[in-house]
């Protein structure tokens, strides 16, 4: 019998999916975003971020950058905080 996650078991795995997408740039601005925010997610912000990290990421940066409009299903104040960009910590 296979056991459902608990809600802390999604968030811990959105994490690591959020910081390992393939590309540095992906891994800072998703998994940046993820830190920054997370810890006051329910799980309307849980379901939207899970649901975000199934598209490609050069869609979610696009929107993110707003170089590209960002579809119905992804608008709001989670999606308007990513664009702030401001959560971008890039280590030098």
């Amino acid at each position: 019998m296979v056991q459902a996650l608990t809600f802390e078991g999604r968030k811990q795995r959105a994490r690591f999916r959020a910081w390992h997408r393939g590309t540095r740039e992906a891994d800072y601005m998703i998994g940046g975003f993820f830190d920054r925010y997370h810890e006051g997610w329910g799980e309307e912000e849980l379901g939207w971020f899970e649901a975000l990290l199934e598209e490609d990421d050069v869609d979610v940066m696009a929107w993110a950058l707003k170089t590209q409009e960002t579809p119905v299903r992804f608008q709001g104040a989670l999606m308007a905080k990513m664009q702030l960009l401001d959560y971008v910590d890039i280590p030098r």
